[in-house]
C-alpha cells in the first residue's frame, strides 16, 4: 500500500480546494491513498467565516472525480442543515465513502471549536480497499473512551487528521510533539493497526503548526516521518 502524506499549510479561504486537487492530480499515479490534515479545505481559525466558507458535500465533485484514481482523505468544515461540522471525508471510486464528524471539540485556551461547530456523537469503521478503516480528527484521540471504542472496532488502518499548534518549546524538543507521538503509538499498539497521522504546518493569527506527519506500524513504531514546520508531500510504502 502506497500512502501519500500531504503536510500542507491551508489558507483561510476556499482556494484550498484548488490546491488540494492539484496535489492529488500530481500524486494519483504513484499512490493508493492521499491524506490531508484537519480542515485542509478551510484553514483552522474560521470562526464566523464558517457562514461563508463551509462546504456542502455536493460542492466537492472534483474530489469525487479524482477518487476514481486514488483514495482521498481531506478535512473540511461541512454544512449540516443549520449547523457546521469539523469533518474528515473519505472519497473512493467516485463517491464519498465515509464522513467522520469530530466528536471532541476543544473549548479551552486558544481553542474555541465548540463555539462554532456541532459535535459528532459516534465512532465507527468502514470497509475501504485497505481493510477496516477508522478516521479521527485531532482532539478525538486525546480521550481514553475513544481508545476503548477503537479497540472494539478493531480496525486495520487508523487515519488521524490533525491541526496541532506548536507549544512547549524546550532544549529537548517540542512537548506537544512528544505527547502526540506517545498517544498515536499507544493507539496503534492497542488496536494492532497501522496508523497514518497528518498534521498541518504554517501560521494563522499567531498560531504556528508543527507538522512532523508520520506513519506508524502495528507495534507502535514510526516507519516514516516528515520534517517539522515545512510544507512537504511525500509517498511511502506501508
Amino acid at each position: 500500500m502506497r500512502v501519500t502524506l500531504a503536510q500542507t499549510s491551508p489558507k483561510l479561504n476556499r482556494s484550498n480546494l484548488e490546491e488540494v486537487c492539484e496535489i492529488i492530480d500530481k500524486f494519483k499515479c504513484d499512490s493508493d491513498l492521499i491524506v490531508f490534515c484537519e480542515l485542509s479545505l478551510n484553514g483552522y481559525l474560521l470562526q464566523d467565516k464558517l457562514f461563508e466558507d463551509a462546504w456542502n458535500i455536493d460542492e466537492l465533485e472534483k474530489l469525487q472525480a479524482l477518487s476514481q484514481d486514488i483514495d482521498i482523505v481531506v478535512g473540511a468544515a461541512i454544512k449540516d442543515e443549520n449547523s457546521f461540522r469539523n469533518a474528515a471525508l473519505y472519497f473512493s471510486k467516485g463517491r464519498l465513502l465515509s464522513q467522520h464528524n469530530k466528536v471532541h471539540l476543544p473549548n479551552y485556551g486558544m481553542f474555541e471549536e465548540a463555539r462554532y461547530f456541532k459535535a459528532g456523537n459516534i465512532f465507527e469503521s468502514f470497509e475501504s480497499q485497505f481493510g477496516k478503516t477508522s478516521m479521527l480528527v485531532c482532539e478525538d484521540l486525546w480521550h481514553k473512551s475513544v481508545h476503548i471504542d477503537l479497540i472494539k472496532e478493531n480496525p486495520d488502518l487508523i487515519i488521524a487528521l490533525v491541526a496541532s499548534p506548536a507549544r512547549g518549546f524546550s532544549d529537548d524538543g517540542l512537548a506537544i510533539e512528544d505527547k502526540w507521538y506517545s498517544i498515536i503509538k499507544i493507539v496503534a499498539r492497542e488496536c494492532n493497526a497501522k496508523l497514518t497521522f497528518v498534521n498541518r504546518v504554517g501560521f494563522e493569527d499567531g498560531l504556528g503548526f508543527w507538522g512532523a506527519s508520520c506513519t506508524i506500524d502495528e507495534k507502535g513504531h514510526i516507519t516514516n516521518q516528515l520534517p517539522r514546520y515545512d510544507k512537504v508531500i511525500n509517498t511511502f510504502e506501508i
